[in-house]
């Protein structure tokens, strides 16, 4: 039962912005956990934000602008500003695949917001969240391995798991 929950927390923290699923497989790897697995929930849990995000976008830039307004923020944004020069040099493939590192939700909104195609944006933060989930699944399976194998923490981790 004490897996069921583990992967149940993978999963909700991979779908909640700002925890993005590479984040999490190393952490779940750490914790006792299946690496392959937990990249495979991670990821389910990630994609599906992302394409809410992507469905539901009007709504989510129409609130984000009366909330800038609000609190009488600049149109323009460092970080906007950068989106739209990776944007400009590498395209929509470019923006997508750097997503991860900055949050694939916010990612979403701000390839929307230049290319404006739901189905391009939806194809390419999916295999952008695919090659980050299976490199840091390859990452931490023969990285990790080495590092936590025996480790007194990943023992008390999974200890607590199995019994909880």
């Amino acid at each position: 039962m004490g897996y069921i929950i583990a992967y149940l927390i993978v999963f909700l923290l991979a779908a909640t912005p700002f925890f993005e699923a590479p984040a999490i497989i190393p952490v779940g790897y750490v914790a006792g956990l299946d690496p392959y697995l937990t990249s495979i929930i991670a990821f389910i849990g990630n994609v599906l934000t992302v394409l809410l995000v992507i469905v539901f976008v009007e709504a989510i830039q129409a609130w984000r602008e009366k909330r800038r307004i609000k609190k009488g923020k600049p149109e323009k944004t460092k970080k906007s500003e950068r989106a739209q020069r990776v944007f400009n040099k590498y395209g929509l493939p470019g923006l997508c695949l750097i997503g991860p590192t900055v949050g694939s939700h916010l990612t979403a909104i701000i390839a929307m917001s230049l290319s404006g195609s739901k189905i391009k944006t939806a194809i390419w933060m999916t295999i952008s969240l695919v090659v980050w989930c299976v490199g840091m699944a390859l990452f931490t399976h023969y990285g990790f391995s080495r590092l936590f194998e025996n480790n007194d923490v990943t023992n008390t981790l999974r200890d607590f798991i199995e019994n909880y």
